[in-house]
């Protein structure tokens, strides 16, 4: 889609809504032709107001829409520009809408964390009344997405209260996989083509280990939660776990942890002597990640294992002693269906698993489904999916405690995940709505340099390829520096 931008600059905002709203397209600034998809995001400051106005072309059909602000409001820096991008947003909502005939169920809300939006409202005062109001009134939120951020705030201010000032979380990155999944866009090395890289990839990790905790020594911070992600970790062989973990737990601090979570997410890496391994150094969570428990849509996916396999490794981890497991599903995979949905997350139901995550397909860069874009369910389908999803895991106890949004993302949903009450994960819900610091160590993880209450957040990702993490290394160690300088700069302020 051409966008001609005119009286300002906001071009994130713009492309932002755009690509939610009509993800097929994507963003070009030249001039338009007279059949090119096309938006013209106007923006005027008046006396009196400050307008936005946008007028699409697209499929053949116009439309046009328009919002508005006081002018009175608008005062100088971040809240000035945060009201005129609110505008341009608004005003292409509301055309996109009219040619779209229907409303997306995020209206006009382009950020990924809606409940960071609800908990910040919430924190300066307004009420859970004004905070619904906000939702639906000003973003065009539906109710039931609406009341979804609500409970993901509250579980968000929850976990808050929980927090003290000198903690933040662990997060170790493991950038392999038995396989590479169609929709994946990470990595993940596979390691029967990278198998040689594993054993240098760990020695780097344990010199990036060794880094990580001097800079939390010197920064005099503790360990609240630990999170080995991926990638699947438990493609590490149990000596190779054993040697890590152990490492890790050598080299910080982890008696004041409250949770230590691995994903196991791929069945055909899960064996009794990993599960003794994790049990041993403290893991009391694990991922057991299904995606579909549907043999033709796994085969789709690219995954070697089958549901079969699904259930043996769940009954495995059971038989370890691992207090709380959680399984991953994904709405909107190729040849799946919403009645085949069904049946997955029916079939999940009935293990009683702790925690269930629901995904909806994101369609990434770099992904084998972003190119092909074959057999998969409309949006429409997906939102079927989701809302069957919904009804199910509430009538079964779970509750919603933590939700995100992606760019590409199947009828513009979310993601959220569900526990059953005290088994809510702190750290997903503490990188979600970036209550603390988050130490990324490994492949494709990503530091969060966190100041929670002046809301400042600095980002630093390592490389998520092995051999490109492999020869980074110096810089990666002497990155974890920036962690003692940030934390100083607090206390001191």
């Amino acid at each position: 889609m051409k966008l001609c931008l005119i009286g300002h600059n906001y071009k994130y905002a713009v492309e932002q809504i755009m690509l939610i709203l009509l993800p097929e397209e994507r963003p070009e600034y030249t001039e338009p032709g007279p059949e090119d998809s096309a938006a013209w995001s106007k923006l005027s400051i008046g006396p009196a107001w400050a307008t936005g106005t946008t007028r699409l072309r697209w499929k053949g059909r116009t439309a046009s829409g328009v919002s508005r602000v006081s002018a009175a409001r608008l005062g100088e820096g971040l809240n000035r520009d945060r009201l005129l991008q609110r505008v341009l947003v608004q005003s292409f909502y509301k055309a996109a809408v009219e040619l779209l005939g229907e409303r997306p169920p995020w209206g006009s809300l382009t950020g990924i964390r809606p409940a960071k939006l609800a908990s910040r409202a919430m924190e300066n005062g307004a009420s859970e009344a004004q905070t619904r109001t906000l939702f639906q009134k000003t973003y065009f939120v539906s109710p039931s997405r609406t009341r979804l951020a609500l409970a993901a705030a509250k579980a968000g201010m929850e976990a808050k209260a929980s927090l003290q000032p000198e903690e933040l979380s662990l997060y170790v990155g493991i950038p392999f996989c038995p396989t590479r999944c169609a929709y994946c866009s990470f990595v993940s090395a596979d390691v029967g083509r990278s198998l040689k890289l594993v054993p240098p990839f760990l020695e780097a990790l344990s010199r990036e280990i060794d880094a990580g905790a001097e800079a939390v020594r010197q920064a005099d911070m503790s360990v609240r939660t630990v999170y080995f992600g991926g990638g699947t970790p438990t493609t590490l062989s149990a000596e190779q776990l054993d040697a890590l973990m152990g490492h890790l737990e050598r080299r910080f601090d982890l008696s004041r942890i409250s949770e230590y979570t691995v994903e196991a997410g791929r069945p055909d890496t899960i064996t009794p002597d990993k599960l003794a391994v994790i049990a041993a150094h403290g893991g009391d969570r694990v991922s057991v990640n299904p995606q579909s428990m549907r043999d033709e849509v796994l085969e789709a996916m690219g995954r070697s294992h089958r549901a079969a396999d699904i259930l043996t490794a769940y009954r495995t981890v059971r038989d370890a002693g691992i207090p709380a497991i959680n399984m991953d599903l994904i709405a909107g995979l190729p040849r799946d269906d919403a009645q085949g949905f069904r049946y997955t997350l029916d079939t999940v139901l009935d293990l009683a698993p702790e925690n269930v995550t629901v995904h909806t397909l994101a369609l990434k860069k770099g992904a084998r489904l972003m190119m092909e874009r074959q057999g998969l369910p409309s949006g429409t389908e997906v939102s079927a999916m989701l809302d069957y999803a919904w009804s199910r895991l509430a009538a079964a106890g779970y509750r919603p405690y933590y939700l995100y949004r992606q760019k590409y993302m199947s009828g513009a949903l979310e993601n959220v995940g569900w526990c059953r009450p005290g088994f809510e994960g702190l750290y997903n819900i503490c990188i979600m709505e970036e209550l603390h610091t988050i130490l990324a160590l490994g492949g494709g993880g990503s530091t969060k340099l966190t100041d929670p209450a002046g809301g400042k957040v600095i980002r630093m990702a390592n490389p998520k390829y092995p051999l490109e993490y492999i020869n980074r290394i110096e810089t990666v160690i002497a990155d974890k520096a920036a962690l003692v300088e940030f934390h100083r700069q607090q206390d001191i302020s």
